[in-house]
């Protein structure tokens, strides 16, 4: 069975759904970018302008034009019927909520075609508490990206046991078209390859700082010093953004995962540190 991927959908807008959408548009698919209102779409035509000058200075190919033409040619609805209703592969990047997941694919099962693909970008969850909702559990699985998609650019691509192997194929296949190094998981596996090792450096390193142990330089200095990583990992929290590990650490019911968040938010949240975005996180920037 032959699957051509050419036509696009990205249900989401945030942070790596914007970046998804740019990055297969960059590399010459028909893109459709969903989110679920007017002003939602506003901050998504920021999103891809931002991204539009991070190509342009730091993507070869980005120049010349390429890169604006490419925030300028991405499609952008809030209408989920005319998102869907020619996709090839629907890529969901919408809030890390399991409930809104679910209702999300009950709705796409009924609105996209027959042949549509769906793919969960989803870092927690398992595509086996999805599959069902879908209505084509076959055409279903995991495709999951790492933030700053353009640099980082690893696609780990995880099925269930009823994803049809040519889906899984081409969705491989996708991957590489878009320029991302594809990581095949044989199984599902809660946090993929990538988190199931980066958590727990993440987790580690928040203890030594919350504990009182070392400052967060010293320990990314550790690292960086120690193994030769181009980063340590309050660098990487800054990357990700600390509202993402406080949300998942405020969650976890462990009493030190507690006690982590909790310095989390009254030490940099509370007061606008939340990383990168906002220009101070662990460090200024």
């Amino acid at each position: 069975m032959s699957i051509d991927i050419r036509k696009v959908t990205v249900l989401g807008t945030g942070v790596l759904g914007s970046q998804i959408a740019f990055q297969t548009a960059f590399r010459g698919f028909d893109v459709t970018a969903y989110d679920i209102s007017d002003e939602a779409l506003t901050a998504a035509r920021g999103r891809f302008d931002k991204l539009a000058a991070v190509y342009r200075e730091q993507v070869p190919g980005g120049g010349d034009g390429k890169a604006e033409t490419t925030a300028a040619g991405i499609a952008l609805t809030s209408d989920l019927a005319q998102a869907v209703s020619d996709a090839d592969l629907v890529i969901e990047a919408v809030p890390e909520v399991l409930a809104i997941k679910q209702d999300t694919y009950e709705k796409l099962g009924k609105l996209a075609p027959e042949r549509t693909i769906f793919a969960t970008n989803s870092s927690t969850l398992l595509p086996s508490a999805m599959k069902d909702f879908t209505g084509r559990p076959d055409k279903f699985l995991a495709l999951h990206f790492a933030n700053q998609v353009w640099h980082f650019n690893t696609a780990e691509i995880m099925g269930t046991t009823e994803t049809d192997p040519a889906v899984y194929r081409a969705v491989v296949d996708f991957a590489s078209a878009i320029g991302m190094v594809p990581i095949e998981i044989h199984k599902e596996k809660a946090g993929y390859v990538l988190n199931s090792l980066l958590v727990p450096l993440l987790n580690a390193a928040m203890n030594l700082a919350e504990g009182g142990y070392a400052d967060p330089e010293d320990v990314d200095k550790t690292w960086t010093i120690g193994t030769g990583a181009p980063a340590g990992p309050f660098r990487i929290l800054d990357i990700i953004g600390l509202t993402t590990p406080y949300n998942i650490l405020v969650n976890n019911p462990d009493e030190s995962a507690q006690r982590i968040a909790k310095w989390l938010k009254t030490d940099y949240i509370d007061q606008g540190k939340l990383g990168i975005a906002t220009g101070e996180g662990f460090y200024k920037y």
